[in-house]
């Protein structure tokens, strides 16, 4: 091995080769953090909607009232955006 090899090797690499790892950063951490708490939270909301007092029917229809919602303004925007791109090339 000569000294070239060695003044490549990384931080990483080093602590690696000793069977160590690195510290993570506090923007790591919060990162993870952040992370998890929003997973946490797609949970629990799915947990509140099959857990609510309310029948399978009725579940159900609000759901797909939400997502027709949802869809319809999704394809607003995608209309708008098309007619945009229409002026600017008519223009």
């Amino acid at each position: 091995m000569k000294l070239s090899d060695i003044s490549d090797l990384s931080k990483d690499d080093i602590l690696s080769a000793l069977g160590l790892a690195s510290k993570p950063t506090n923007s790591e951490r919060l990162l993870s953090a952040v992370g998890i708490f929003g997973v946490g939270l797609l949970v629990g909301a799915g947990a509140a909607l099959l857990f609510a007092p309310k029948s399978g029917q009725g579940l159900r229809e609000d759901l797909s009232e939400r997502f027709r919602k949802a869809r319809g303004a999704t394809d607003g925007v995608e209309h708008a955006e098309a007619s945009h791109a229409q002026d600017e090339a008519g223009a």
